[in-house]
């Protein structure tokens, strides 16, 4: 597989059909959303969000839990 320069990509992107155009972002898109998960995941089993339970359970506790 050869490098791309981001000019040669952009430019390949320019010249796909609207039905190629549209599934490479679909594609992005979901890649994107895995990234998201793998970060989010990441980030649970490293304790960096365990402060968002300790909030939503001192709200309960205080009665001022907002479920949406």
């Amino acid at each position: 597989m050869t490098k791309s320069t981001i000019a040669e990509i952009q430019q390949a992107i320019l010249s796909l059909s609207k039905s190629d155009y549209a599934q490479l972002r679909r594609w992005l898109s979901e890649y994107d959303w895995e990234e998201w998960d793998q970060q989010i995941e990441a980030d649970s089993d490293d304790g960096k969000l365990d402060f968002l339970v300790d909030q939503a359970t001192e709200a309960k506790r205080h009665g001022t839990l907002e479920v949406l």
